[in-house]
């Protein structure tokens, strides 16, 4: 027996799944200099136009993080991309939201093994 209650649940339910899963994210135009997501990509740098191959604007807008999984993008990659795709559909100036990857740490450990001129164990 089913309830109006368990009805009402499974509806809300499927309708989260859809906007969880980006089925109804907006699709923007492209602007300024950014007409092929090559374009894009060669702006946010990292090298990501070395890492997604995409040539038509709407199906790389249409791109998940899964698809972009099965196309073998590291996960700090696909993140960023996902990240500055996100910006760039709310309206942010690529220039403002692309920056570089960390620089690697130049002590290992926990930090010095000096500190105030005695040597720490």
């Amino acid at each position: 027996m089913f309830s109006l209650r368990h009805l009402s649940h499974s509806i809300a339910r499927s309708c989260t799944r859809a906007v969880h899963s980006g089925a109804l994210r907006s699709l923007p135009e492209p602007r300024g200099k950014f007409a092929t997501p090559h374009d894009f990509l060669k702006a946010i740098g990292r090298d990501s136009e070395k890492k997604v191959s995409i040539d038509s604007w709407e199906v790389f807008w249409r791109t998940s993080g899964r698809e972009l999984k099965g196309a073998s993008v590291p996960v700090k990659d696909r993140r960023y991309i996902l990240w500055c795709m996100e910006k760039f559909r709310q309206g942010a100036p690529v220039e403002q939201i692309a920056h570089g990857a960390k620089p690697k740490k130049k002590t290992r450990g926990w930090g010095p093994a000096v500190q105030h001129g005695k040597r720490i164990r």
